[in-house]
């Protein structure tokens, strides 16, 4: 969300009462989640619940940073988005490596209750990406947080295709697939974080000199 003053752009930083409020909603949310899936992910034995799990995790972990440096200077906010690129990246290295792992070593998952956790989970990321869609835009510190709540609300959805993949073919494969676009995701929304949150740690040396 962007919004002017006094004629020029004003990059949306968090300041609002409601998107506070809004913002502490989606972070109990995400924990309860995490819990919930990565219960899941065990007992059916999904590489696909797992990593979305801890996607509610870092999400979790992610609102409570972001409600923490609303308000603060601009190069503490745009350290705490490159923080959270970094756990983006991190993520999408540990889903890469033990998806390798499950195609070697672990047996088909369990898909109806992939599907069913799935299904749960999408629920709960839908409502955090209805709280949020008015604040897609802003800083690198709000830019992280939409990210974060649009690729729970797509890993969900793939979590459900994959749930369907391996009932009808009764392989992993489609477990093991989604995983790793999974990853892909969490790559590619960490590169986007790092690239603004760097710029904006750029501008924010440029005022102190």
């Amino acid at each position: 969300m962007s919004e002017k003053c006094c004629g020029h752009n004003h990059t949306f930083d968090g300041m609002s009462e409601e998107y506070k409020k809004r913002l502490i909603w989606v972070t109990i949310i995400n924990l309860v989640m995490f819990g919930v899936e990565m219960g899941g992910g065990q007992l059916s034995g999904s590489q696909a619940l797992k990593a979305d799990a801890l996607d509610f995790l870092q999400d979790g972990v992610t609102y409570a940073i972001s409600f923490w440096v609303i308000g603060r200077p601009q190069g503490v906010r745009a350290t705490a988005a490159l923080f959270k690129g970094l756990t983006l990246l991190a993520m999408g290295l540990w889903v890469a490596g033990s998806t390798a792992y499950q195609f070697f070593y672990v047996g088909v998952p369990h898909a109806e209750t992939m599907g069913v956790i799935g299904f749960v989970a999408l629920v709960a990321n839908l409502a955090s990406v209805l709280l949020l869609m008015a604040y897609k835009d802003g800083d690198a510190n709000v830019r992280s947080v939409w990210l974060c709540s649009r690729n729970d609300a797509i890993g969900n959805v793939g979590v459900m295709i994959a749930a369907l993949g391996v009932w009808g073919t009764a392989s992993g494969w489609p477990d093991l697939i989604v995983a790793i676009i999974m990853a892909g995701l969490f790559l590619s929304s960490a590169w986007q974080v790092l690239n603004q949150s760097v710029r904006e740690l750029r501008t924010a040396s440029d005022h102190q000199h």
